[in-house]
């Protein structure tokens, strides 16, 4: 797609050029993450970071980087880039011409009369990354240095000098193996050329990560370089470097990046590049299936990854997938809930008390697209009625039902809603009591198991099932509806309503199933285009109050603070096309379609060819946050599905 390429004056311009990052992953877990430039401004960045389960199961930042040099006339010009305290060095961007990531991510240099072209790509079954360097134009020889930057350690914490980690390689054909830590695996770099392979072995101390300056974090880390590769590359010649677990035959390197990079799709419109950015997200953990949260630090969230299974999977017909995966998360239940965190956690929290209602609306989509009651309860039924008990019966946490049939959530100094960020071990937005989303999800999950059939009919379980719907039908509005303001209330406490105007009454419209009249859902859906809707999403509260942030930024308490009070989340467009489209319908679409349209510039802004986490809530709508996150890609090929229905 064209406007994934970036020019000279764009390149050489920092301002412009490090906010905006790649990112290649592959389903093991696998990725490769920097800016366009190749200048690593986060702890995170990295060109091969892979999971190692010998030591905790999570991400770790083995190869952070390689800076080339060309040579002619004894000349040396470093393509490199790196931040240290009060300078850049070297400063290679000032050489780049050209970068496009369609199919494969290329960037072009010129220096003189030498022009180089570097790609790289990621093997799609391996911890492994390719690097094809070019020699477009040169008039006389030519010398290619490669020097690369060793980290070893999370992608979580900073590597600094010190007297354990080994400096030594071991030669193998074409390269050197490396372990600077014992419980680490070995790092191969090969090259399909034969190099000289000079030992240096040196430290490179403070390199700086400006991402974590600004996010309030420790910005300097020292990397290792155990030496340099020389060699020489004639016009029109190609040189590949391997980098990965295992050696390779360095007669099979140029092939190998050739296989992959041909695998590689170069989709012709949004909605493509959509689909091929959601494949990073289905995971293979322990030859398991799962959908992970987002990039770069992201792992596997319950809600997240639930919420995210009908766009990512259903949306492309992969039932067969989604069923396995939705099965396979139902042997992580404990008293109807769902863990909070990715399986690599020690102890997974099980707090969020809307994760097990979100996960039967998944099932619930899943039941749409499949069209077959008797499958849906033959794998799920069970699963629904258990959560449907644990909720009803006070097994849940912080959970109780009450006489009225809703439910009500409450646990001392704890969030339990999704809107659950914390400052100072507080929570900034607890939403006690009778919550309106998680209710409407209550309604939701009832009606449905109604609709399959989950009980018997005239089972006592069916009888009392039949008693909720009724008693939550009542009373939903009862609690929440105000016909003075024509609104839902967020929360309701102790008999004392919340009236800040949240996205969370938005769910009241936009599930299957809703408690409300046809006059009340279009007077929330007109209050959330009023006071919410932006081009990027849903603020997550209204500008009009006091506790309205207008940005995501700072350390983590500001960026806490401002995470749900105004942040604008673009999942939850999803949720708000469907409510749109459920009122208007043929007659919403084109509304619908101009928002959706809205994101296409996002795939050249922040993390490229991807949708981000967040975005500021005030314009022009900053992206920020994950650069890369499942729900809000997810949430966007649905409003495709929905459009085209």
């Amino acid at each position: 797609m064209s406007y994934l390429k970036f020019d000279k004056t764009q390149l050489v311009n920092l301002e412009y050029s490090l906010p905006k990052e790649i990112m290649l992953a592959n389903n093991q877990g696998v990725y490769c993450n920097t800016t366009i430039v190749g200048c690593n401004t986060r702890k995170y960045h990295g060109l091969l970071v892979v999971p190692v389960k010998e030591i905790d199961g999570g991400r770790h930042v083995l190869l952070s980087s390689i800076q080339e040099t060309i040579i002619q006339h004894d000349q040396e010009f470093n393509l490199g880039i790196s931040k240290y305290p009060g300078e850049y060095s070297p400063k290679g961007h000032k050489y780049a011409r050209w970068f496009e990531t369609d199919p494969v991510t290329k960037i072009v240099y010129r220096i003189g009369g030498v022009v180089l072209q570097k790609e790289m790509i990621l093997d799609s079954s391996e911890a492994r990354i390719y690097i094809k360097y070019t020699l477009l134009d040169a008039h006389s020889t030519t010398k290619l240095r490669l020097k690369p930057f060793m980290a070893f350690r999370s992608i979580h914490d900073l590597a600094h000098s010190n007297m354990y980690a080994s400096t030594k390689t071991e030669a193998i054909q074409h390269g050197f193996k490396y372990r600077m830590y014992s419980e680490y695996p070995e790092l191969c770099i090969q090259i399909s050329n034969k190099p000289r392979f000079v030992t240096a072995p040196d430290w490179y101390y403070k390199v700086e990560y400006s991402k974590e300056k600004v996010r309030g974090y420790d910005f300097h880390e020292d990397l290792f370089v155990p030496g340099y590769f020389e060699l020489t590359i004639k016009k029109g010649q190609s040189i590949v470097v391997s980098a990965g677990l295992s050696q390779i035959a360095v007669n099979q390197i140029q092939k190998r990046f050739s296989n992959v990079a041909d695998q590689q799709i170069e989709p012709i419109d949004f909605k493509q590049l959509l689909i091929e950015s959601s494949k990073k997200y289905i995971q293979v953990r322990d030859g398991v299936h799962e959908i992970i949260s987002g990039f770069p630090w992201f792992g596997r969230w319950g809600r997240h990854s639930i919420i995210s299974l009908p766009g990512l999977l259903l949306t492309q017909k992969k039932y067969k997938l989604a069923e396995e995966i939705l099965i396979g998360l139902t042997s992580k239940v404990q008293n109807g809930m769902f863990p909070d965190h990715s399986p690599n956690v020690t102890s997974p929290k099980y707090q969020a008390v809307d994760t097990s209602l979100w996960f039967v609306w998944a099932i619930q989509k899943y039941a749409q697209a499949v069209r077959s009651k008797t499958k849906i309860l033959e794998s799920f039924g069970s699963i629904i009625s258990q959560i449907i008990k644990a909720y009803s019966s006070g097994a849940v946490p912080g959970v109780t039902l009450g006489d009225n049939g809703l439910l009500h959530t409450y646990k001392k100094d704890i969030a339990l809603t999704w809107m659950d960020s914390y400052s100072d071990g507080n929570p900034i937005t607890q939403r006690p009591g009778y919550a309106v989303e998680i209710n409407a999800l209550w309604f939701n999950v009832l009606n449905f198991a109604k609709n399959i059939s989950v009980y018997t009919k005239g089972s006592d379980e069916s009888i009392l099932l039949d008693k909720w719907i009724e008693l939550c039908r009542m009373n939903f509005t009862e609690v929440f509806w105000s016909e003075e303001k024509e609104q839902l209330a967020d929360y309701v406490f102790e008999g004392n309503a919340n009236w800040d105007i949240r996205p969370n009454m938005l769910f009241a419209v936009s599930l299957p199933y809703s408690p409300l009249s046809d006059d009340q859902q279009k007077a929330v859906m007109d209050l959330m285009k009023m006071e919410l809707l932006t081009t990027k999403g849903l603020r997550t509260l209204s500008p009009r109050s006091a506790d309205f942030k207008n940005t995501y930024e700072g350390d983590h308490n500001k960026r806490d603070m401002a995470y749900h009070q105004g942040t604008v989340w673009p999942w939850l467009l999803g949720f708000f096309a469907e409510g749109w489209l459920k009122l208007y319908k043929e007659s919403g679409k084109d509304f619908i379609e101009k928002l959706l349209k809205n994101f296409e510039n996002d795939m050249m802004d922040h993390g490229i060819r991807n949708v981000s986490e967040v975005h500021d809530g005030s314009p022009p709508h900053r992206a920020c946050g994950a650069i890369a996150f499942a729900p809000s890609n997810a949430e966007l090929l649905r409003i495709f599905d929905l459009l085209s229905k």
